[in-house]
């Protein structure tokens, strides 16, 4: 739809059509999917180097790198080699969404897994990390077809690359993350989305609300107020 309208606002400038206003249907916030642990329990789980080939011990790799930073598909078919800073422990992300270069923290256990992966995968700084096994760049859709091909064979019924990103907000939110840090790392240039994420995935609201709702109060002090009753009758 906003296609459309930028389509149709394009030829009313150019004098095709007559100006009009064109207003956008406000459709329904769904919650978002994310993988459950169990789901995570069979991801995760390290295929056996000796017996794999290459294709399933990247995907196992790619995998952790999506739970463990939240990047967008578009971003991680970029990455080279040396966009990894192990001594700092930060990953430089030159490829985004928004056009916008930075850096995210390199966690601990993602980076002892990438640094095994390279002793497999070799290659120079200037190569791209994620490869197929002639070295070669993979493609989004290659990306893609790989993991929904991992999830199903492990009986993971989701197998969208994007929900990752999604599992990686919610368990920061209900981690009791900093928002802000979360619209950094996920390199949204407003908090709209991360205050979606906070109302799919928070619990600040539930938190204290029996102490503070009206209804509760009432009641808690009438209930009170009845034992003193009791109490001197």
């Amino acid at each position: 739809m906003r296609g459309v309208r930028a389509f149709l606002y394009y030829a009313m400038e150019k004098g095709y059509l007559s100006k009009f206003e064109i207003k956008l249907i406000r459709a329904v916030k769904t919650i978002k999917p994310t993988y459950s642990e169990d789901d995570l329990e069979k991801l995760l789980k390290k295929p056996d180097i000796k017996t794999c080939d290459f294709k399933e011990y990247r995907t196992w790799v790619m995998i952790n790198y999506f739970l463990a930073t939240g990047n967008r598909l578009e971003t991680v078919s970029k990455l080279a080699i040396g966009d990894t800073d192990f001594e700092n422990n930060k990953i430089a992300l030159l490829n985004t969404k928004n056009k916008t270069q930075y850096f995210i923290p390199l966690s601990h256990d993602l980076g002892k897994i990438l640094a095994e992966y390279l002793t497999y995968r070799k290659g120079s700084k200037e190569d791209i990390l994620f490869c197929n096994a002639y070295g070669l760049p993979l493609a989004k859709r290659t990306i893609q077809e790989d993991i929904q091909e991992y999830n199903t064979k492990r009986g993971v019924k989701i197998t969208s690359v994007h929900v990752f990103r999604h599992t990686f907000a919610r368990w920061w939110i209900q981690n009791g993350g900093d928002i802000f840090k979360l619209q950094e790392i996920l390199g949204h240039s407003s908090l709209e989305m991360v205050k979606e994420y906070l109302g799919m995935f928070g619990n600040g609201l539930q938190e204290g609300f029996n102490s503070r709702n009206p209804l509760d109060c009432f009641n808690r002090k009438r209930k009170q107020k009845r034992e003193r009753i009791q109490m001197h009758a």
